[in-house]
């Protein structure tokens, strides 16, 4: 059942729709703790060693944490996964000379599929710069969040790859959200304006939220 389920288009787009849900209440939860940042490096090395303590003492160190990592991973790449295999039955079913003459579908439908490649390149990239320190400028100092965040965003190209990043994340939700919505059939002409107007106000708070950040470095508030 499980693998006719996967292999219908339906199928696909409510593998996506749940996996886009699962990372949307991730960031929302992830924006709040780097806005954190702004009362200090005390409480910001606070916050992220209790992410490492959550659960304790029933739960060992960290591994609350890597549960969450786990569950991420998976929605990333089930997301992708039916993502590319929707947009490859896409190109197949259609005509060999299909011409749009009218593009109808908004600026952030059509670059859905080059927003995603941004992002999963990005992902890489945090991982990379925060987690392990393999790219990261200033040298990376375990234990000391606050400080690798500032050295982070002390670089320009640090500051370029986070908010171009943020800015395609802010247009993956606004479209994403409205799908994911239409696909588990909250959708419906009385609430479509409502989620429509959800889905703006979501993808403007939360790359606000998340962009405030390395605009806090770069003033010099966060220092």
């Amino acid at each position: 059942m499980a693998r006719t389920v996967w292999d219908s288009s339906v199928g696909k787009k409510t593998v996506m729709a749940v996996s886009g849900i699962v990372m949307l209440l991730y960031l929302v939860a992830h924006m709040i703790g780097n806005l954190k940042i702004y009362f200090g490096a005390g409480e910001f090395n606070s916050y992220a060693h209790w992410l490492r303590t959550v659960g304790e003492p029933f739960m060992h160190y960290e591994w609350t944490l890597w549960i969450i990592r786990v569950v991420l991973v998976v929605a990333v790449v089930a997301h992708a996964t039916a993502a590319y295999q929707l947009s490859r039955r896409d190109i197949k079913a259609r005509p060999s000379k299909y011409v749009h003459k009218k593009a109808r579908t908004s600026y952030a439908t059509r670059t859905m599929r080059w927003g995603g490649i941004i992002l999963g390149l990005f992902i890489v990239w945090h991982l990379l710069d925060l987690t392990t320190g393999t790219v990261h400028s200033g040298g990376f100092q375990e234990g000391h969040p606050y400080q690798n965040v500032v050295d982070t965003f002390s670089t320009w190209y640090g500051n370029v790859i986070y908010i171009v990043a943020m800015l395609a994340l802010g247009l993956h939700i606004r479209h994403g959200f409205w799908s994911a919505a239409q696909t588990l059939g909250a959708g419906g002409r009385t609430r479509e304006r409502f989620l429509k107007g959800a889905a703006n106000v979501l993808a403007l708070l939360l790359t606000a939220g998340f962009i405030a950040v390395p605009v806090g470095v770069m003033t010099g508030v966060v220092s």
